[in-house]
């Protein structure tokens, strides 16, 4: 994997210099000008199908779509667990599933585990972190932890609720998600009072939790991730006649895994086709939210004067099955979990190149440094 992404930056990966020593390197081929800042976007959910045809065609993503134009994209980059804490705890590690042994949302790294923005710290790197982390541990109970193994017995527990809609009827409405909003805000903020001021180069890194459903409208501790919910701002950018309807099996007919991953989140009833077409049209539109908040980030540098000494990379910890396989969240290998967004752009850097090898979140580590 590494062989990979060194070819795609033109091997100055190798060649880049230590940020304490000025930003130059005399006589290496090919190195940066300057020590290039880095910024990591991370949204949570986002089917990185949809960042190439022809899932592009179902809704408007103007600043993933300016990514690609000036960078790379991978069109086949992959999670290494369809699971928030697992495929963050990989990310920040470099690490595979079975060795970080991050089985579910209940553990990941320890806190103290050495990540790629400690090294680059400790090597000259300014870092920031804003939103979204989950790599040391998630955020469920322990409730939660014994439900997902005792649901299909006598004494049965809880099931997600069922998924859902709910619109905001405003097509003035662009702030949905507040909370992300909120740290979309606080990064861009930081950009232009700490980062643009300071002669050391910077990591910076924004955690998203769009496009993940929102908790469901019950109480307790067993609510479910359940409702899509977005505003007819965001809905107008998603194409009603590109959206597919899933073909599913018969419950009868289905693999008995498949049908208790259906039975858990409560996708085992009836759905009319309107149903189901909403529910991927509304899980679009939260996609187009989520482009916007890192389209802020890709503005506040150009205006800066920042986006040329500056590689940018867009991925997520997982995609959404909205509906395929009679099933919506992750939680699956199937490819709307499994197939997440890769795109890198910046300095030296090609653009508009698309790379089919397969890559996953492990090599964001080697990549980084």
């Amino acid at each position: 994997m590494l062989l990979l992404w060194v070819s795609v930056v033109a091997a100055t990966a190798l060649a880049a210099p230590d940020p304490r020593a000025g930003g130059h390197r005399r006589g290496a081929a090919g190195a940066w000008p300057v020590t290039p800042n880095v910024v990591l976007v991370v949204s949570d959910s986002f089917d990185g199908r949809l960042t190439f045809l022809p899932g592009s065609q179902v809704v408007k993503l103007p600043f993933i779509n300016f990514m690609k134009a000036h960078g790379t994209s991978f069109l086949n980059a992959y999670t290494n667990s369809p699971i928030c804490c697992p495929s963050r705890a990989a990310m920040w590690s470099g690490l595979f599933t079975h060795l970080t042994e991050s089985w579910n949302n209940f553990k990941g790294l320890d806190p103290n585990y050495t990540t790629w923005m400690d090294i680059m710290e400790k090597h000259g790197y300014r870092t920031q972190k804003f939103g979204k982390l989950d790599y040391t541990s998630g955020h469920h109970s322990i409730s939660n932890r014994v439900e997902a193994w005792t649901r299909d017995v006598a004494f049965l527990l809880r099931q997600e609720g069922r998924p859902m809609v709910n619109l905001i009827p405003k097509k003035t409405k662009v702030r949905v998600m507040a909370e992300d909003w909120k740290n979309t805000d606080r990064a861009v903020n930081w950009l232009r009072k700490e980062a643009s001021n300071n002669t050391r180069p910077f990591v910076l890194y924004l955690g998203l939790n769009l496009p993940h459903p929102y908790p469901s409208p019950s109480s307790g501790e067993n609510f479910g991730s359940s409702t899509f919910h977005t505003s007819l701002y965001w809905l107008n950018k998603v194409s009603s006649d590109a959206i597919k309807i899933p073909k599913w099996l018969p419950l009868s007919e289905m693999h008995p895994v498949d049908y208790y991953s259906s039975y858990t989140k409560n996708c085992t009833g009836k759905f009319t086709e309107k149903e189901i077409k909403n529910i991927r049209a509304f899980y679009y539109a939260m996609c187009a939210e989520t482009d916007a908040m890192l389209g802020e980030i890709i503005l506040a540098l150009r205006q800066l004067a920042l986006l040329q000494k500056t590689i940018v990379i867009y991925t997520s910890d997982h995609g959404e099955l909205a509906m395929e396989h009679r099933q919506f969240y992750k939680m699956s290998m199937y490819e709307a979990s499994a197939h997440i967004p890769l795109l890198i752009m910046g300095p030296r850097i090609k653009a508009n190149l698309q790379v089919p090898n397969v890559v996953s979140l492990v090599d964001i580590y080697p990549t980084m440094l």
